[in-house]
């Protein structure tokens, strides 16, 4: 077996960030697997270059409001089958979910929703929480092991935010949500970047208009989750904080293929 490298990026917009050199990253760094969230296109609104990359098939799950939301997947490796469905019309609608079927493994890429904007944004987004757990909870009673991968708008715990305290009572590190997280990990998956690294100050994004990046005072929200039966396939798992072009920068797993 050999490795397999999948990367995920919030890239804030994906013809932005190809304005910014996202392909010419892409094509250095060459992943069997890219996962892309907060695209704000439908394929169409893609130029040529975004829509088909050598070497890769791309697949695309977008919102029916235009500019918003979004997710791509670029795959090197044909998955059995692609779904941009959770089966439910009221998240379908907003185009946060992928999940490509590799044989062994279901790989899901999903942007999960904020919930600063309003309680009714936060109770979607508890909401979808619950949704997504179903899903892949159901696919893993079928035999089949899960990598959940993107952005999941949430902090964990403590170590995983520059500002725990002053963020305590702001969306995207309130009990409600962190607890979801502890949800997840008690069925089974894996935060695999704790795997291999246990330092603080280790950030995925940063707020662009206070220039935080350049102080470091961020907030881990991008994850890879494995299911725990892939523990032992699993061989690394990483950030990419020198790559800008986003006010998120891409996180990488490389397992056994």
């Amino acid at each position: 077996m050999g490795k397999l490298t999948i990367i995920s990026w919030n890239v804030n917009g994906l013809r932005a960030a190809y304005g910014r050199g996202f392909l010419e990253w892409f094509r250095d760094t060459r992943p069997h697997i890219l996962c892309v969230q907060e695209t704000k296109a439908t394929e169409e609104q893609l130029p040529p270059e975004l829509r088909e990359v050598e070497g890769y098939r791309a697949y695309f799950s977008t919102p029916d409001r235009k500019g918003y939301s979004g997710v791509g997947l670029y795959t090197r490796r044909e998955p059995e089958g692609v779904r941009a469905a959770l089966g439910i019309a009221r998240f379908d609608a907003e185009g946060r979910f992928l999940a490509a079927d590799y044989g062994d493994f279901l790989l899901c890429n999903v942007y999960f929703p904020n919930g600063k904007q309003s309680r009714e944004r936060l109770r979607y987004k508890l909401d979808f929480y619950d949704a997504f757990l179903d899903y892949v909870e159901a696919v893993r009673k079928k035999g089949k092991a899960i990598v959940a991968c993107g952005d999941f708008n949430t902090a964990h715990r403590e170590i995983d935010l520059a500002r725990p305290k002053e963020n305590s009572k702001v969306s995207g590190f309130l009990p409600e949500e962190r607890a979801w997280l502890d949800r997840l990990v008690e069925h089974g998956y894996l935060d695999t970047f704790r795997m291999f690294n246990g330092e603080p100050g280790q950030y995925t994004w940063w707020d662009l208009k206070t220039r935080a990046r350049e102080r470091n005072i961020g907030w881990r929200i991008d994850y890879f989750f494995v299911s725990e039966e892939l523990r032992k396939r699993v061989k690394a798992a990483y950030i990419l904080p020198e790559v800008e072009g986003s006010d998120h920068c891409p996180i990488g797993l490389e397992m056994e293929g």
